[in-house]
């Protein structure tokens, strides 16, 4: 089952996730990051954005775009391609802010653009390989997807920052 993501529209976790558990499946949001398609489970996304006005911070992880102001709340902005690949994000028109919860706090993830949304079920995401996984600085993949003749990685969000910058996204929100 697919459909398409439509942008600015909170997410409406609950209701996916009653339908889901009973039939052990999961939904993942697929989305592109340098030409390469990758997947967050949906239950950790609240709303996806178009690019806001960010503002820089100082003395931030380079990875850390800034914050956005969003509904009364200020959110931290991490680039993600500069988190995982270590080049920053270039501009691009379908460029998007997905908001999620990562360790307790809200953020926001840019990425170059969103895909679909997939229905998989357990036997349709393996393992990460264990010679990858141990060459891992930290477990960034929960677990790799089989769709049609695509391989797409599912990345754990609870997982991608590192203990030191939990600290300093939680000190951002102070």
């Amino acid at each position: 089952m697919r459909s398409s993501f439509p942008t600015g529209q909170v997410v409406q976790r609950e209701m996916q996730k009653k339908g889901l558990e009973d039939k052990k499946e999961r939904q993942i949001l697929i989305f592109t990051l340098a030409s390469e398609e990758l997947g967050v489970d949906i239950s950790c996304v609240r709303e996806v954005l178009r690019p806001q006005k960010t503002y820089p911070l100082p003395q931030t992880p380079l990875f850390i775009e800034g914050v956005i102001h969003l509904r009364g709340y200020i959110i931290a902005l991490i680039d993600l391609r500069k988190k995982l690949i270590g080049k920053p994000m270039e501009e691009d028109l379908n460029k998007r802010i997905i908001v999620c919860r990562v360790n307790k706090s809200i953020v926001g993830l840019t990425v170059n653009s969103l895909r679909e949304i997939i229905t998989l079920t357990k036997d349709d995401i393996m393992p990460t390989p264990e010679v990858v996984a141990t060459q891992m600085e930290t477990k960034v993949i929960s677990g790799i997807a089989r769709v049609g003749e695509r391989i797409i990685p599912i990345l754990d969000l609870e997982s991608i920052l590192t203990k030191n910058e939990v600290a300093e996204l939680s000190a951002l929100k102070q």
